[in-house]
């Protein structure tokens, strides 16, 4: 009898787990299961979501994913997947996805912004695109276009894009919404470090004896991470230690050993706790310390990264937040913080007066005795007054958890790996708490070594190695290189072979300057990639507004009708992960490719393409002219330059950035390593050849693709930036034979800790003799010297040669913190992510499974606050800010259980945009928005 498809799919499963686990298979279910598989091809691949960068296999049958299990190659899941990580085919599938461009119309088939969405063929849809886009371009130059860009662009298609804006476009303008989960961890290694990314990796979970989630609910948002926490728990449970620091009670709180509750903000305080208590206790690894470190600080009147209060768009109810931008008045609790600088006291107007321009970066040495000094005045009775979270929790039962925690992290015989993610990055001081967990590692010596170190998880899957090591944010360029150093922009010169100028030295817009600038009218036209930005933008109101209403354009690459796509002008319809060849970056630097499994749906099109085709709409003569920039820079006149590299002005950018002669002659479609490992057949690749389907490309012509094979092109120019530079990464067809691999990629061997002398061949080739590190980032690596009040001339500059800086920041109040509202603002808000849905929700919602798990965004209370506003579960509320409101059901009983006076709501679901409540305060160093702390209304709707 043949079997149910339930049956079958049961089977699959079981088979399928069982592998995984290494558990014996009974020879039946093997045999159906062999059977079932007849005609599949099975090829490796990576997850869509998150940044833990699981791998997985992919079964493919009749051009359609069949199939998707863990990939037990894979060292990084091993075998298994999150709920996410199994549906990983089916985001490809939904109803409504989008198969054809759609351009706003009238009756009289003319783009008409107040007009409904039409179909229109891709030359259409190009022809439209280029006739906004120069007419913007000629009205503003390149500041008055942007690109949203994104952490889970491919690679190649992140470093086309790069190319096209700041090679092409001669604009900084395009930047990533990794920008809102990932800026602030940047900042902090370059501070720190001199250097991007994290210095260990997931092995230390397993050699840690510690581990200590800061901010970082790693059960929902890494689960599978946190299944190899879990495992190394339960196998070691007396000597491994698990604490959850959180400001709500999370699922990692159910394996923890300990639970932290402590107040929004006030993680600064805690860290200068344990600081304090890593001096008191002679715990201080003085060897370390003074081979490889010094102490230093910065200025603490930095603002909060909001809009100028003066500005006509802030509205009467913002300004009593955004007023803080300017000066604020000094709490008690932040005149305590603050003594050490001796510069305000309780009652004290603050003005901000580093808050602009490069201020809030400035920072100098400092001596051991004003470090000390100024981590005095945080005691055990100070932080935990200032600290605690959870009102019904006794503050004897807090300071003896802030105790112990000190105890962890001091025990010179135990190892201790720190962990966090939004609830570091997502913050007002989000650069400075990241700064001051580093202070923790190396003031202890514990940094960089197997089992021991401070390591920021990434948020998307390629957040790494899109955006940061490509470069996608617009101050940078690949391998941590910045527009603004002149050395760095001729570097990319030469291996791009533009002339020498091209690239604007002008840092761009970052993300919610973006929108900030599209409300002022200073950028009028925006492309959006892998990007739902007016969902996961906070303040929406103000955007959303924005883009309907005023005079620009807006274009939106999107699979699915999200909200982003509905704000649009025009729509391009994309193909997703799998219908596209690719790589993506992890978050302990694991790269790894996949090739492209299936054809997209009707006429969708790789983000790659859109970027390629639109490039041929530039002549150079447009684009490398000169151009005065609006702050009085000019960009010169490059063609002359372009001339004697034998280029021609009628030329294209696209001739000159990706229709190079190298590219064809050296990387040929098709490829032998585009053949399948299983089955030996040949791989589609829409960009290079076509891939089947009748498509009518951007000149109105058939689609017969480029030629050869452009990912490879792409990807063997990019990893030239690294190479020699402590970024290097292996070859593409390397990548398509392993599971990843960890940069930097040195003789062919990963690296798996860096600055660690005894893995890092860096480290080896920099350290002196002797020494154990190197930490040998180059940047901002000369700083001045001074004390806690600032830097002293007279002291000169010091040159950091291999060192790293162990920073002092203050604690200070949020600006819209509750308990010093008058407002009736009563309630914290926070937000986030949940296990089964992906960000804005775009894919995961289309997900029967996945919608029916968690089918509307929840407004998770405490029973006590629920009871004293007379409501039960599931009741609908307002949750209401200073900026918008939204109605959501409450739940008292669900997984995340916040104290009283704080509630968490998260931000997938699009019927309950939340952020259109939240504030748009960024970390002033960072521009990372703060999602975690709003003040906010609650009331039955």
């Amino acid at each position: 009898m043949a079997m149910s498809r339930r049956e079958f799919l049961k089977t699959m499963a079981a088979v399928a787990a069982a592998a995984a686990a290494g558990v014996p298979v009974p020879s039946k279910a093997a045999e159906e299961a062999k059977k079932a598989e007849e005609g599949w091809q099975w090829d490796k691949a990576v997850c869509r979501f998150c940044g833990t960068g699981c791998g997985i296999m992919l079964a493919v049958k009749d051009d359609k994913v069949v199939a998707v299990k863990g990939d037990p190659e894979s060292p990084v899941n091993r075998g298994i997947n999150c709920i996410k990580g199994y549906f990983n085919a089916k985001i490809m599938y939904g109803a409504d996805r989008l198969t054809k461009p759609l351009l706003r119309m009238n009756e009289k088939g003319e783009f008409d912004k107040k007009g409904k969405f039409r179909p229109v063929s891709w030359k259409r849809a190009f022809d439209e695109m280029e006739r906004q886009f120069k007419k913007y371009y000629n009205e503003l130059g390149p500041t008055g276009v942007a690109v949203f860009g994104s952490g889970q662009y491919t690679i190649q298609e992140g470093y086309a894009a790069l190319k096209l804006v700041k090679a092409g476009w001669r604009s900084n303008n395009i930047d990533p919404n990794a920008r809102h989960c990932m800026a602030s961890a940047v900042v902090g290694f370059y501070q720190t470090f001199g250097i991007d990314e994290p210095a260990g990796c997931y092995d230390d979970i397993e050699l840690t004896d510690t581990v200590v989630t800061w901010g970082a609910n790693m059960a929902e948002m890494h689960p599978i991470l946190w299944s190899r926490v879990s495992d190394a728990k339960l196998n070691n449970p007396d000597k491994y230690y698990v604490v959850n620091l959180s400001t709500y009670r999370n699922r990692c709180s159910n394996l923890a050993d300990m639970e932290i509750i402590f107040r929004p903000n006030t993680d600064l305080a805690i860290m200068n706790y344990i600081l304090r208590e890593i001096i008191h206790r002679n715990a201080v690894n003085w060897d370390f310390v003074k081979k490889y470190t010094v102490f230093a600080t910065g200025h603490a009147d930095i603002g909060y990264g909001m809009r100028n209060p003066n500005n006509p768009h802030v509205t009467p109810k913002e300004k009593d937040t955004v007023e803080k931008q300017v000066a604020k008045v000094v709490t008690e609790e932040e005149a305590v913080a603050l003594s050490p600088i001796g510069k305000w006291k309780a009652g004290d107007i603050m003005k901000m007066e580093h808050a602009s321009g490069k201020k809030p970066f400035w920072h100098w040495e400092i001596s051991f005795e004003d470090f000390k000094k100024a981590v005095e005045p945080y005691t055990l009775d100070y932080v935990a007054k200032v600290a605690k979270g959870d009102p019904d929790e006794s503050l004897e039962s807090f300071k003896n958890k802030l105790k112990k925690l000190a105890d962890l992290y001091c025990d010179p015989n135990r190892k201790i790996v720190s962990f966090w993610t939004m609830g570091f990055n997502q913050h007002v001081r989000g650069s400075w708490i990241n700064e001051l967990i580093y202070s923790v590692h190396l003031l202890l010596g514990k940094q960089s070594q197997p089992g021991n170190g401070a390591f920021s998880l990434t948020g998307q899957p390629s957040a790494c190695g899109t955006a940061r090591e490509v470069g996608t944010f617009a101050h940078r360029l690949p391998a941590d290189m910045l527009v603004a150093n002149p050395k760095h922009r001729r570097i990319t010169e030469k291996l791009w072979k533009i002339p020498e100028g091209t690239i604007n030295p002008k840092v761009g817009s970052h993300f919610l300057k973006i929108m900030r600038d599209l409300e002022d009218g200073k950028i009028k036209w925006i492309w959006v990639h892998v990007n739902n930005p007016w969902q996961n933008t906070a303040n929406a109101n103000h955007w959303l507004k924005a883009a309907r209403e005023m005079d620009n354009f807006i274009v939106v690459n999107e699979a699915y009708p999200g909200v982003s796509a509905r704000v649009a002008d025009l729509v391009l319809p994309i193909a997703m992960i799998y219908e596209k060849w690719g790589a993506y970056g992890n978050a302990e630097r694991r790269t790894q490719h996949w090739r492209q499994q299936v054809t997209p749906p009707g006429e969708a099109m790789p983000d790659l393409w859109t970027i390629v085709e639109f490039s041929k709409r530039f002549k150079l003569k447009e684009v490398w002219k000169e151009h005065k920039l609006p702050d009085g820079t000019v960009l010169p006149n490059v063609l002359d330059k372009a001339k004697a590299m034998g280029y021609d002005p009628e030329m294209t950018l696209f001739d000159v950035l990706f229709n190079r002669e190298e590219y064809r002659k050296n990387f040929p479609w098709p490829d032998p390593i585009a053949k399948n490992p299983q089955t030996g057949r040949l791989h589609p690749n829409t960009e290079a050849a076509g891939d089947g389907r009748t498509i009518i490309g951007s000149d109105g012509k058939e689609w017969k693709g480029y030629g050869f094979f452009i990912q490879k092109a792409l990807w063997e120019e990019y990893r030239k930036f690294g190479l020699g530079r402590g970024h290097d990464l292996a070859d593409f067809d390397t990548y398509q034979k392993v599971r990843g691999l960890r940069w930097p990629v040195v003789n062919g061997k990963e690296t798996r800790w860096r600055f660690n002398v005894e893995y890092d061949p860096y480290a080896r080739k920099a350290a002196k003799p002797g020494d154990k590190f190197a930490f040998y980032g180059p940047l901002l690596k000369t700083i001045k010297r001074g004390n806690l009040q600032g830097p002293i001339a007279e002291k000169g500059k010091i040159t950091l040669t291999n060192k790293a800086k162990i920073f002092w920041r203050p604690f200070m109040v949020h600006p819209e913190d509750p308990k010093y509202d008058k407002k009736g603002y009563n309630f914290w808000l926070c937000t986030g992510r949940v296990l089964e849905h992906w960000h804005s929700g775009t894919m995961t919602m289309r997900v029967p499974e996945l919608y029916r798990a968690m089918p509307e965004a929840l407004c998770y209370m405490n029973p006590k606050d629920a009871e004293a506003l007379g409501l039960k579960r599931f009741d609908l509320v307002v949750i209401e800010s200073r900026r918008g409101k939204v109605k959501a059901r409450i739940e008292t009983r669900g997984r995340n259980k916040p104290p009283r006076g704080l509630v968490f709501v998260p931000w997938f679901d699009e019927k309950i945009l939340i952020n259109k409540v939240t504030l748009d305060a960024t970390c002033p160093l960072s521009k990372e928005t703060d999602y975690k702390k709003a003040a906010v209304k609650i009331y039955k709707a």
